[in-house]
Parts: structure tokens; C-alpha cells; sequence
């Protein structure tokens, strides 16, 4: 399959306007799919779920109901709140009954296991059924079922697999290795071609019962003992006693202000505070004030984020398991920012331990507005493309490998516990920039997301861009090798410039820099932007 030419925006894109309600999302049946919501009555909520539910079947390369699923928002009386459906390990997970299993596997002594990136180990609790039930039934106008249909209905009747999305599919060749995950999501052996189309019929199947006898039949019914049955056939020990035992949180958000701006993120065990801390810091190096395009405003900014990096991945993790210190206040970022000099003096590695390409993670991402005052930034994902490589039995349900993110270390702060939950890359947010002006935004992509956060504010608060202008601005990011990665059409002086500024750096193509949504309520004039990088489109009515 041939990867799109992504290095290039060769095509312009403007904002878009509406007047009842603007979608953003990463595929464009998707994005209709909550217009469509909108249009026939439903709130940002249900078109959330409905847009999701989509996802799940035409970008099924990202994200899933054997993942895990949060929100941002902002409701129409003002409340800010945050929503998080994230699994926990299994309770027969311990560090020792895991090194045991895996020893076998890569042929090494227990105590020198390390937790794979895929597999039944990877598997953790899958909150997104119980979270797109719950979002309805707090937010929403709409019945569960009734916002699943479009999503069956890709599923059962088909639909043309977009460009990018084709491409990402490819990586099923090579991660489904059982006979029920190949049927499930290959075609004759093999992914689709751009604009084949396809049918997801067991999933489909799935979000039928789900939408007749709700997310308990994923929890506590036929579904849950086949997500069981194949995690343990598999040599896994996650339990329908587990899946049972799940349920959706409702935490306070977490918030910082920049120049002004304040945006708000999702506390531990959420990687929220790495965003905050990264604006903390920028803002006391004053990153913002040097020109746009400038080396000296990316050098600034990527040694904030080294330091928000390096203390979120020491300290992040499940709060019912271990404290952390205030990452997100402005006195531990004037501290931290005391580090920072004229050239790359912060080289810190971060990420979480043998967790392979957890940093190029794939997610997605979508948000809604209406014209009732309601804003929400709504993510899903299984962590990394497919997930576990496992397939639930024949419900075409892929099992999301978030477990990944455990470290088998004893003294790590983010080590494998049972029923703890794991660091978790997902952060959608919200920014107020003045008391009638809410924006709900994200930019997916593992350890991208808190790295184009922080430049997609900068973009809107420093220099005053237009919401479409703002993401297709040339992005940086910080790799866990200790390279300064930048998007081809970055301006050729400014690595020269990052060089003499002792940065070791790379150009790397431009799918690896993230996907961002955005929808903004500015005084009742709703607006929206989609990421040139995704298949997307931002759609309003």
C-alpha cells in the first residue's frame, strides 16, 4: 500500500462555520455521521458517541470498543467537567505471575521479562462501551441505540476505506496471526485498497447487541466471556469477573492558564499534566514572544516539554496507587524552568520502558459544538493501531494492548499492579480564552499529543491564528531517543539554526506529528478545524 504524500499541503482549508453545530474528526463518514446527530435533534453528546461509534468501524485502525474512551466538555450551563472510561489490569496480574508467563515466551529467566507491546499481557479492562453509554445517558437527548445505527450500518452494509486509513491497515497483515483476528479485519488474507469497500460484519454484529441489551452485554454478558476466553486461551489472565467490576469515572479536570488563555486537561493517570506543566514552563521562558516560524520559539518550547516529559513519566500514573507532586502549578515550573538556557542543555529520555513504538501511538480523535452552548472533546483508542493483535472470538472486537505501558520494574512508579490502571497517553482538552469564548481540542498520536497541545495554543493565543491556520502551522516534536523531529515544510534555515543550538536534529514525514480536531463557541458563533495531516474534515450546518 502506498503511504499518502503527507510532506506537502498542497491544498488549502479553511475554517469552517456553522450556526446549530460543528463537527471535527478524522474521517469524513464520521464527521457526517454527527452532523447528521445534530441535525435531526441531538446535542454535542450524542453526536459524540454517534461519531465515535462510526470511527469504530470506518478507522477501526485506531480505535475500538476493546479500547478505552474520555472526554473534555463544557456543558451548555456552564459546567466543566471530564469523563474517563479507562481499564484496569486484570486481578490475577501481578508482576510475578506476568514475568512467569512471559519468561517462556521470549525464553529469558522470569526476573528478566519485559513487558511486550503486544499480546494477551497488553490486555487491560475496555471502558469504551460503558463510556459511550454513560455519556449518553448524562448528556445526551438520544438513546444509546438509536446513536449507534449509522455505526451498524457502515458495518453491516459497507462503506470505501479512505486513503490514509488504508494505509495504516496494512500493519494487520502483520499483527494478526490467529485465524479469527484475520477474518475479522483482513480480506482475502490482506488489507483493502484505498476506496475498496468493505464490511465489518462481526462488529457489526457486536454494536447490535450492544445497542439492544447495552454495554452490560460487553461487561457481564456472551460478549464479556469471549473477550475473556480469548485473553486467557491466549495465555493472558483478564477475567469476566474483571470486566465486571469496571466502571466510568467522572474526575475534576486539571488546569492551568498561558498568556491569559486557560486550558484544562485530564488529571493521572492521564498524561494531562505534561501539557500543563509544558505551558507553565514555556510561558516563564517567554517561548511565545519570539516570531512564529522562528528556531528560538521551537528551541524554547521543546526544552519545556523535555522537562514536563521527564517529570510526568517519573511521577504519572494511577492516583489510587501512588501521589505526585504539583507538576501543573506555576512555582514548580519557574523551578524547572531555572534549567533551561540559550542551547540544548535538557537532554532527558522519557517514555515508558520497552514499550517499543508506544510513542507513535494511534488514536482517535473528535470534537462537537452546538448552538445550545454544549462543547466536547471526545477520545478513543486501543493505544497502538489494532492493539493486542487479539480479536475477541468471532465479535470482531479487537483487544486494545494499553497494558503495554506497565513497567515489570518493582520500583517504577507506573509497575504492574492488579487492577491498576496504566499511564495513559490520551488527553482530550478544553481552553477559555475569555469568559463567552470555549474552544474543546485535542491532537492525537501518543506522546505527540501534549507536544501539539502546547502548539496549538501557542498558535492561538501568541500569534492570533484562525483555528485551520493554527493546525496546519509545521509542527516539532521531542523523540524518546533525544532527537528534535521536525515536519519537512518547516523553513530550511531553522535547523541549521537548531543545530548550532546543540539539538541533535531529524526530519521526519509528517503522519508522525500528531492529528488535531478543534470546535470553538466565540459569543454563539461556532467554528471548527480538521488536521491536513488525517482523512478528516470539519463539518458545520
Amino acid at each position: 500500500m502506498q503511504t499518502p504524500d503527507l510532506d506537502r499541503f498542497s491544498s488549502r482549508r479553511s475554517t469552517v462555520y456553522g450556526q446549530r453545530g460543528v463537527v471535527a474528526t478524522s474521517q469524513p463518514l464520521a464527521a457526517q455521521t454527527g452532523v447528521s446527530v445534530l441535525e435531526d435533534g441531538g446535542n454535542a453528546f450524542d453526536a459524540a458517541v454517534a461519531t465515535a461509534a462510526a470511527l469504530n468501524v470506518v478507522e477501526p485502525t485506531s480505535t475500538g470498543l476493546g479500547g478505552d474512551v474520555f472526554a473534555l466538555y463544557r456543558t451548555a450551563d456552564g459546567e466543566v467537567g471530564a469523563m474517563r472510561s479507562c481499564g484496569h489490569a486484570p486481578a490475577d496480574a501481578t508482576i510475578e505471575t506476568v514475568s512467569e508467563a512471559l519468561a517462556d515466551e521470549q525464553d529469558v529467566d522470569p526476573e528478566d521479562a519485559e513487558m511486550p507491546m503486544t499480546g494477551p499481557q497488553t490486555v487491560t479492562v475496555p471502558g469504551t462501551a460503558r463510556g459511550w453509554e454513560a455519556t449518553a445517558e448524562r448528556f445526551g437527548e438520544k438513546d444509546l441505540s438509536e446513536l449507534l445505527q449509522p455505526a451498524i450500518r457502515y458495518a453491516t452494509q459497507g462503506y470505501p476505506v479512505s486513503e490514509g486509513i488504508a494505509s495504516a491497515w496494512d500493519y494487520g497483515e502483520e499483527l494478526f496471526e490467529h485465524d479469527n483476528a484475520r477474518d475479522a479485519y483482513l480480506f482475502d488474507g490482506e488489507s483493502p485498497d484505498v476506496g475498496q469497500t468493505v464490511t465489518l460484519p462481526k462488529l457489526g454484529e457486536s454494536l447490535r447487541r450492544i445497542a439492544e441489551e447495552g454495554a452490560d452485554v460487553v461487561y457481564e454478558g456472551d460478549i464479556a466471556h469471549a473477550i475473556a476466553d480469548e485473553v486467557q486461551s491466549r495465555g493472558g489472565f483478564l477475567t469476566v469477573d474483571d470486566l465486571a467490576d469496571f466502571e466510568v469515572e467522572w474526575p475534576d479536570p486539571v488546569s492551568t492558564t498561558y498568556n491569559g488563555a486557560e486550558v484544562f486537561e485530564l488529571p493521572p493517570n492521564n498524561q494531562g499534566l505534561v501539557a500543563l506543566e509544558a505551558l507553565n514552563i514555556a510561558e516563564e521562558l517567554g517561548a511565545g514572544d519570539h516570531p512564529i516560524g522562528s528556531p528560538e520559539r521551537v528551541h524554547y518550547f521543546a526544552e519545556a516539554m523535555k522537562l514536563a516529559f521527564e517529570d510526568g513519566h517519573h511521577y504519572i500514573t494511577d492516583p489510587e496507587f501512588e501521589d505526585h507532586p504539583p507538576l501543573g502549578s506555576k512555582n514548580w515550573a519557574a523551578k524547572r524552568a531555572e534549567h533551561v538556557g540559550e542551547t540544548n542543555n535538557t537532554e532527558v529520555s522519557f517514555g515508558v520502558p520497552n514499550a517499543g513504538d508506544a510513542e507513535d501511538a494511534d488514536t482517535v480523535l473528535l470534537c462537537v459544538a452546538d448552538d445550545e452552548g454544549n462543547l466536547v472533546s471526545f477520545i478513543n483508542s486501543r493505544f497502538a493501531g489494532f492493539g493486542s493483535g487479539l480479536v475477541a472470538g468471532d465479535t470482531g472486537i479487537a483487544l486494545q494492548n494499553r497494558g503495554a505501558s506497565f513497567s515489570l520494574d518493582r520500583e517504577d512508579p507506573n509497575r504492574l499492579e492488579p487492577g491498576k490502571r496504566p499511564f495513559h497517553t490520551l488527553i482530550p482538552a478544553l481552553a477559555r480564552f475569555d469568559e463567552d469564548d470555549w474552544a474543546a481540542f485535542g491532537v492525537m498520536g501518543g506522546y505527540m499529543q501534549p507536544q501539539g497541545h502546547t502548539q496549538v495554543i501557542s498558535n492561538i493565543v501568541d500569534y492570533d491564528l484562525p483555528l485551520q491556520a493554527a493546525l496546519d502551522r509545521p509542527r516539532w516534536r521531542y523523540r524518546e531517543d533525544g532527537e528534535l523531529a521536525l515536519e519537512p515544510h518547516f523553513d530550511s534555515h531553522v535547523a541549521a539554526k537548531l543545530v548550532r543550538k546543540e539539538h541533535d536534529v531529524r526530519t521526519l514525514t509528517s503522519e508522525l506529528f500528531g492529528g488535531a480536531q478543534i470546535v470553538r463557541n466565540d459569543n454563539g458563533t461556532l467554528s471548527a478545524a480538521t488536521e491536513p495531516r488525517k482523512d478528516g474534515n470539519a463539518q458545520g450546518f
